[in-house]
C-alpha cells in the first residue's frame, strides 16, 4: 500500500515556476528537444511579461516567467555555475538547484543517447548510493537512484533520474538534519 498524507491530499506538483530570459529559446528547448507541451501561455497585463506552462506528465507541469526587467542570473548563487559530475554546483540558500525529471530505467540510457545527439552537454553517469562519496563506481544493486545532469539554454541545471528501488526503506533516514548553526564561515 502506497503511503498517504494524512495532514494534506498533496497529489505531486502542479506546476514548479521558473524565469527564463527567451522566451522563443525556451519554448523551442523545452518543446523540440525534450518533447514536452505547450499547453498554456499568458500575457501578463500591463506589459509585465509572459507565464508559459509546459507538460511534464503525470499531472504536472513546468512553467516559465518572461519579465523585461527581470536581472541577470548569478552562477554560483541564484543557481548552480555546472551541472553535478561537470564542475561546481552549489547553489544560495533560497535558489532552485535543479529540476529532476523521473524517466523508467528501462529508458534511461536511450533518453541519454538521445539527448547527446541533439548536442546537449551531458554529465557522466551518476549512480547514487549509500556509500561515504554517495556515488558507487559501478552500477551494484545498493544504487537507489541513476541519474545524469544537463543545462537548459538558461543555464537550469536538469536531471533524469530513475529510481530503482521505493523510497523509505529500513536504514533510508537515518541522519540528524543539520542546522543555520552548522553552516560554516557564515555568522549566525
Amino acid at each position: 500500500m502506497e503511503w498517504q498524507n494524512e495532514e494534506f491530499a498533496l497529489a505531486g506538483v502542479n506546476h514548479l515556476a521558473l524565469v527564463t530570459s527567451d522566451m522563443k529559446r525556451t519554448v523551442e528547448f523545452y518543446t523540440q528537444v525534450l518533447g514536452m507541451r505547450l499547453v498554456k501561455t499568458i500575457e501578463l497585463s500591463g506589459g509585465r511579461g509572459q507565464h508559459f506552462f509546459f507538460d511534464m506528465g503525470g499531472g504536472n507541469t513546468l512553467a516559465f516567467f518572461w519579465f523585461p526587467d527581470a536581472p541577470d542570473p548569478e552562477p554560483g548563487i541564484s543557481a548552480p555555475v555546472n551541472a553535478p559530475g561537470l564542475g561546481e554546483w552549489i547553489s544560495a540558500i533560497g535558489s532552485m538547484n535543479h529540476i529532476a525529471f523521473n524517466v523508467p530505467e528501462d529508458k534511461f540510457l536511450e533518453y541519454r543517447t538521445k539527448l547527446a545527439a541533439k548536442g546537449v552537454t551531458i554529465s557522466p553517469i551518476l549512480d547514487h548510493d549509500d556509500s561515504e562519496l554517495g556515488v558507487a563506481r559501478e552500477l551494484h544493486p545498493g544504487v537507489f537512484v541513476r541519474s545524469f545532469y544537463f543545462q537548459d539554454p538558461d543555464g537550469i541545471v536538469l536531471e533524469f533520474a530513475c529510481w530503482r528501488r521505493a523510497m523509505g526503506q529500513p536504514g533510508d533516514v537515518i541522519h540528524e538534519p543539520k542546522t543555520a548553526a552548522d553552516r560554516t564561515g557564515v555568522p549566525v
